[in-house]
């Protein structure tokens, strides 16, 4: 009899390793697929073949996370395309951008996320609504209404007893500006909601938004760095009954989000994103107490390591791209 058990448990254990191989198998060929189409929205020479490879792309990549156990699966994608997941692996994401005969992107998704009321990983397509929102550091949005980017970060963070995942991204925008943003993300009632009051005395602000020309290189990194800060005291001058305010600079190491500062480069352009370019000025968001607060000390770029991962804007002059540090026109 217990013979008989072992032979069934080894039997069963067999049947699950191959099942095992055979799912992977199965991913492995979805994200072959996944490559190759990824690859046609870049170099196809027309708009309809980009787009109709873009479609493909969303229908393959539904059918993927259909799959039991996609949630587990670390995607290895070629850098046509953006995938994130956060580090609770509740939240994964999937971007990328066509970019149009006129030089205008229009950016895709599928966000993969964990619902706790239905207790069940779920995808949502991400509809790009960019040229229809108008107060777009304001607005809260959803997957259907979607301020398009391909997302280059994802930052975990706690507020009270609600988690939010704070997102970094691009946009080409067209021939004449590009767009980065800070979005936080919330799963709120199992629903993606895009935007969140995370911003330190900023209370209407839901997102960072900096639009610029496309000639113009501007920073957007989550790393550590210098944070300066100014301590002012009072203290008596020796001999007198005066006193005195000492202001002495502190600096300490802190993970911040740090970025170029935008502004006209003329006055009376403001507004017209064309003609915005980076004022030398670095500004950076610390996460304290449960909110991003705004550093003005931040000290950027102290070493020579490349910015930004291995995630770039695409350039402009071509349909064909490919992410990297710099834009390949420069």
């Amino acid at each position: 009899m217990q013979y008989r058990k072992n032979i069934l448990t080894v039997a069963l254990l067999m049947l699950c390793v191959a099942a095992a191989a055979q799912d992977k198998g199965r991913m492995r060929r979805y994200e072959d697929s996944l490559a190759v189409l990824i690859g046609r929205v870049s170099d196809m020479p027309t708009d309809n073949e980009r787009y109709l490879a873009s479609e493909e792309t969303v229908q393959v990549l539904c059918r993927a996370l259909e799959e039991e156990g996609s949630e587990k699966w670390r995607w290895q994608l070629p850098p046509y395309i953006s995938f994130l997941a956060s580090p609770d692996n509740q939240v994964r994401l999937f971007t990328w951008a066509v970019v149009r005969d006129d030089g205008v992107f229009e950016c895709f998704g599928v966000i993969q996320y964990f619902n706790e009321r239905e207790d069940e990983y779920q995808y949502k397509l991400l509809l790009d609504k960019s040229e229809e929102i108008i107060n777009r550091e304001e607005s809260l949005l959803s997957a259907d209404r979607w301020l398009g980017a391909v997302y280059q970060d994802i930052i975990q963070v706690t507020s009270g007893e609600r988690t939010y995942y704070t997102l970094l991204g691009w946009n080409g925008v067209d021939n004449l500006t590009e767009r980065k943003m800070i979005e936080p993300l919330t799963l709120r009632g199992g629903v993606p909601q895009f935007g969140g009051p995370l911003f330190r005395r900023e209370r209407n602000l839901r997102r960072i938004v900096l639009e610029y020309t496309n000639e113009a290189m501007v920073n957007l990194s989550y790393e550590t760095q210098v944070i300066q800060e100014v301590e002012r005291k009072r203290e008596k001058v020796k001999g007198t009954n005066r006193y005195r305010t000492v202001e002495k600079i502190k600096e300490h190491r802190e993970a911040v989000i740090i970025f170029d500062e935008v502004e006209p480069q003329v006055p009376g352009m403001e507004g017209l994103f064309h003609y915005y370019v980076p004022s030398g000025t670095e500004l950076a968001y610390a996460f304290v107490d449960g909110k991003w607060e705004l550093r003005k000390g931040a000290q950027g770029r102290l070493t020579d390591k490349k910015l930004n991962k291995d995630f770039a804007p695409l350039p402009k002059t071509q349909p064909s791209y490919k992410y990297d540090t710099q834009r390949s026109s420069q």
